[in-house]
């Protein structure tokens, strides 16, 4: 059976975009349709790379134009890894990729992460940067593109759960 919830947070500069979260049966399709678009046709990853074991197990959010058209996707694990994050190119520079990001963040601070991480793509270090994540890595080959891992802390100290 198919979980899914609704995250009404449309960017500033683009309404009419909602973020549904969702489990993999029900995001299967349209985010396995943007992945494929973006890094295996855009970016080169193999295909064979692109989908993986951890699909299953994790919360995805999918964006949603006004005309039920499924335009970006990312994905968070059970640890607080959020990774996955892709937008179709015309989509791109409209805040889609930061009501995802937004998301996955809220999604893993209700579930108690003390810490959101990403392995980023070096080139868009600076968008992670606007949402307080930090590099704490050096740079590192995955699927051979440059990536650093980033990290957000979403628990103050001494607190193991978030207020709320």
């Amino acid at each position: 059976m198919s979980k899914q919830t609704s995250i009404i947070k449309p960017p500033a500069a683009q309404t009419g975009v909602r973020v549904d979260l969702l489990d993999w049966p029900a995001a299967q399709a349209s985010a396995s349709r943007i992945r494929l678009e973006v890094f295996v046709r855009e970016q080169g990853v193999p295909a064979e790379l692109e989908m993986d074991a951890h699909d299953g197990a994790s919360l995805h959010a999918l964006a949603v134009a006004g005309d039920g058209a499924a335009i970006g996707t990312g994905r968070l694990l059970r640890d607080g890894h959020i990774g996955r994050m892709a937008v179709l190119r015309e989509w791109r520079h409209r805040r889609v990729g930061a009501a995802l990001l937004d998301a996955l963040i809220a999604a893993a601070r209700q579930r108690g992460c003390p810490e959101a991480i990403v392995n980023a793509q070096t080139y868009v270090t600076a968008f992670y940067e606007r949402a307080g994540f930090i590099v704490s890595s050096g740079v590192f080959d995955e699927a051979g593109i440059p990536h650093v891992e980033m990290r957000l802390a979403l628990v103050q100290a001494g607190r193991s759960r978030p207020p709320g």
